[in-house]
């Protein structure tokens, strides 16, 4: 384990290499101007399902499974609730890791960029480039419930945070362009792009990797490191930048973790979803907490808050359309398990306080 005073000249010297944040009147208006401009994300703003039809020879997309990709031309038609439908041309391109491999996925996550007039007076207004989340395998259901599941997670982080993406679920209709693939109606979300949400935050990403945790600001970490206990996730790393973005505010040292990419979490249990063979644990079902050591007195409003917002995330279960019963229940009961250990001096004792991560050094 690499140790904390190496991380944090790295992080000094990261924001020491960006003058531009902090520095001046000017930055900080500029800055400010950026996190109006992106709160104002209609695609955002609501909760309800888009309906979408997204048509592209999707043959010659799902071709490309490297890092990097083509884009290609597509045609996304926006159904609204009156039945009125607007037609944009966007391009659409594969992305992602593990998703993007054959082996995992037929149907890869999606990249869409949109032109920069082309969105103007739709919900994609001020949008650019982001990303879809979408089914992963076209003829098993339970990848398609998975989707919803992963959704939920980054609503159920909002509740708890605003430093967290924002997602928009969408009904996306495919069709093929050249008719080689079968027509299917799947369920998808929008990510918030990486950028729009630092702006949001005050600020810019910090692509920066080797950053320590405990250089980063301290009671989102604890919250990071808590949610990911709570939905049973081990997959991430501030360090590496591992399904984690950090976001540095202007004038601050201290960036911001905020996680994304939840598919290998125990409440989803993916049926490719495997624990690091390094950890003590054999399922990503069994929860491990990766956070560092903290005091229970700064546990304790942290518990409060996974408390006080206990129904309104159970309510996004309960009330999400296309969620089968048995999987909603199955995710409540894996919650279930969560709030009985929070709520159990002992259990909090061994599970965050002698087995958290320390310092070396």
């Amino acid at each position: 384990m690499l140790r904390f005073g190496l991380a944090a000249s790295v992080l000094a010297g990261a924001v020491l290499a960006t003058p531009a944040l902090g520095q001046d009147s000017a930055a900080a208006q500029k800055a400010a101007q950026k996190q109006e401009k992106a709160e104002e994300q209609p695609l955002f703003a609501s909760p309800d399902p888009l309906q979408l039809t997204l048509q592209a020879d999707f043959g010659a997309v799902f071709k490309e499974r490297a890092d990097s990709s083509t884009p290609h031309p597509a045609k996304l038609t926006l159904t609204a609730p009156d039945g009125a439908k607007t037609e944009l041309n966007v391009e659409i391109q594969t992305r992602g890791h593990f998703r993007l491999q054959r082996t995992t996925c037929n149907f890869p996550p999606i990249r869409v960029s949109f032109a920069k007039d082309e969105a103007k007076k739709t919900v994609f207004a001020g949008q650019r480039h982001l990303k879809l989340t979408v089914h992963c395998q076209d003829k098993k259901a339970s990848y398609e419930q998975s989707v919803l599941l992963e959704h939920l997670i980054y609503r159920a982080l909002n509740l708890l945070t605003d430093q967290s993406f924002r997602t928009r679920l969408a009904r996306v209709t495919y069709l093929d362009a050249t008719a080689k693939r079968d027509t299917l109606t799947r369920y998808a979300f929008f990510v918030e792009n990486d950028d729009r949400m630092a702006a949001r935050l005050g600020g810019k990403v910090l692509d920066q990797k080797n950053i320590h945790d405990e250089t980063t600001e301290r009671n989102q970490m604890t919250l990071v490191a808590m949610f990911e206990y709570f939905i049973g996730n081990t997959d991430w790393s501030v360090w590496a930048l591992h399904n984690i973005v950090l976001a540095l505010p202007t004038g601050s040292q201290e960036p911001i973790a905020v996680p994304y990419d939840f598919d290998w979490s125990g409440v989803i249990d993916a049926p490719y979803a495997r624990p690091d063979a390094r950890l003590p644990i054999k399922s990503v079902r069994e929860r491990l907490f990766r956070g560092y050591c903290r005091t229970k007195e700064e546990l304790a409003p942290v518990f409060r808050l996974f408390n006080d917002k206990k129904d309104a995330i159970y309510a996004l279960y309960r009330n999400q359309e296309g969620l089968d019963p048995k999987v909603r229940d199955d995710a409540l009961k894996y919650y279930d398990e969560f709030y009985k250990t929070i709520s159990d001096p002992r259990a909090v004792d061994w599970a965050f306080i002698r087995n958290c991560r320390k310092i070396e050094g």
